[in-house]
């Protein structure tokens, strides 16, 4: 359904205007009745004529409206189900490029992190790679423990029998 209001006008003006014209009154006269005039063209005098120009203007307001109904119910299904696939097609497409940049991000920024290149905390700049952790640096052994049992000397005691805690 389409709803439309209108407004339109129209102006017509003639330039000049005039509203007479004086109009020449010929003499006619044929004395000697031979069919032609004794004074073909000449002015008696002139009559004032109304021209009938007038100028004209019009204002019209009203309302268009337009319903239409599809005769053909799939085509309107088919269009609704192309236009929600583009729509999904262009969401996926803008989540790969997001995941792009976020792995982009996170390489730069643990590569930037093995060398010992950060930014100064605090600032704008550092919280582009606050979130990411380098775990298991390459030549950096992480904090562990190991618990080795201890065989006892030679004895049948089982007191003897300890673990040792031995960490880096």
């Amino acid at each position: 359904m389409n709803i439309t209001p209108f407004l339109t006008g129209n102006i017509a003006i003639k330039r000049p205007y005039e509203d007479y014209y004086m109009d020449p009154v010929y003499n006619n006269v044929d004395a000697d009745n031979d069919d032609v005039p004794d004074n073909p063209g000449e002015i008696l005098y002139y009559i004032p004529t109304r021209t009938g120009q007038k100028d004209s203007s019009t204002v019209s307001l009203g309302l268009s409206a337009t319903w239409s109904k599809p005769l053909d119910k799939k085509l309107q299904e088919q269009c609704k189900q192309a236009a929600a696939a583009n729509i999904n097609l262009m969401n996926q497409a803008v989540a790969n490029k997001r995941l792009d940049f976020e792995i982009a991000r996170l390489k730069n920024c643990g590569e930037l992190m093995k060398a010992g290149i950060i930014f100064r905390p605090g600032t704008e700049y550092a919280k582009v790679c606050a979130d990411v952790m380098l775990i298991n640096p390459p030549g950096v052994v992480a904090n562990h423990t190991h618990k080795l049992p201890v065989k006892p000397p030679i004895s049948n005691d089982a007191s003897l029998l300890k673990t040792i805690s031995i960490g880096n």
